[in-house]
């Protein structure tokens, strides 16, 4: 055989070409996704060990560079100490402890740049190259603006603790989480449409009633997460340590704050309150969709997911129960962060499953 003949023979079709590419493009959506989901963490352990206001500056370019000399880490301190939260909660920390939240905080930070390139530069390449189609090159631009959108978030959450707080405000806490979030759900359902067959998953069409459940439940668990970052923000996770009630109490008794529809948003018991019942509400929709699904005949994918989903959920509302009764350990608490994207990820994938099979097949 000749070099000609093994070159034809090996040479990819137009159809295999479209494939490859495609399959290229998911793999890093699925990377960066990743990445967000570790940020997510990280954010969660720069919250739980204070470390969010050390940085008092946002320098999106020059930040990058973190201090290199004994003097420049003088001078971070010394900024760092004008602020409310070293004078009311960290008076007299030593440089070496003041180094170790700033690290927190520099590496949350790097990590967002980080994603940032790993998000633009593949992108353009793709582009440039031809691998995208121009309506999903438009979604990506718009994911692109949203990262940066987000970053401007994090330092209007950072600013909000720089002169009158100790720490960051509740409303920017979840604001900031959930468009993380938003992203991370964004890039994950991208990433599945751009898997060869992925948009058109071949397969029994799932039912109205599933359609209509993968949608609630994704509604649910992005509202779980906002009642979840209220907790954080509010370190509502600190008090009312027992379960299933409250210190006895099914309903705390001190649930309303004045004026009363600022509950929602500004009380301890509330807030834990909020979230325990969502807790319970997504468990009950996802056991609610799987036995949808177990009537039915549908695509494998759509099964498999729910059959997942209702797993990861019973986990973590349990790591959720675990991280109450011991007092909100960090290692817990980031394991319970990181499993609510988690929950999100899947939630996602299920929805996806849902709405992309194929055509239904008469029973």
């Amino acid at each position: 055989m000749t070099i000609a003949n093994l070159a034809e023979k090996h040479r990819m079709t137009p159809v295999a070409g479209e494939a490859a590419a495609s399959r290229a493009v998911s793999l890093w959506l699925w990377f960066v996704a990743a990445l967000v989901l570790a940020m997510v963490i990280v954010g969660g352990a720069t919250r739980l060990t204070e470390s969010g206001l050390s940085i008092t500056e946002w320098q999106p370019l020059l930040g990058a560079i973190p201090p290199m000399h004994e003097g420049d880490w003088l001078a971070a301190f010394e900024k760092y100490k004008q602020i409310p939260q070293y004078s009311l909660v960290n008076d007299g920390m030593s440089l070496e402890a003041f180094k170790t939240i700033y690290w927190w905080e520099w590496g949350h930070r790097f990590l967002g740049r980080f994603i940032g390139i790993a998000f633009a530069l593949p992108f353009l390449f793709f582009w440039l190259t031809g691998r995208l189609k121009r309506e999903t090159a438009v979604k990506f631009l718009g994911i692109l603006a949203l990262g940066g959108v987000q970053g401007a978030i994090g330092w209007y959450m950072v600013k909000s603790g720089l002169s009158h707080r100790v720490d960051v405000s509740q409303y920017r806490l979840a604001l900031h989480l959930t468009t993380a979030l938003m992203i991370l759900a964004l890039i994950v359902w991208l990433a599945l449409d751009e898997w060869p067959g992925g948009a058109r998953a071949a397969g029994r069409q799932a039912t109205p009633a599933i359609k209509r459940m993968a949608v609630l439940i994704v509604a649910l668990v992005v509202t779980q997460i906002v009642l979840g970052a209220f907790v954080a923000g509010l370190k509502a996770g600190l008090i009312y340590n027992t379960w299933p009630t409250m210190d006895g109490q099914w309903v705390p008794s001190n649930y309303w704050t004045t004026p009363a529809y600022l509950s929602f948003f500004e009380s301890h018991a509330a807030a834990q309150f909020n979230h325990r019942i969502m807790g319970y509400l997504v468990g009950l929709a996802v056991l609610t969709e799987l036995w949808f699904v177990m009537r039915s005949p549908v695509d494998a994918r759509i099964r498999a997911t729910a059959v997942l989903l209702v797993c990861v959920v019973i986990a973590q509302i349990s790591l959720g129960i675990a991280t109450l009764l011991s007092h909100v350990p960090i290692d817990l608490a980031l394991l319970h962060q990181g499993g609510g994207a988690l929950v999100l990820i899947l939630a996602v994938v299920h929805l996806h499953a849902a709405r992309r099979a194929g055509v239904a097949v008469a029973s």
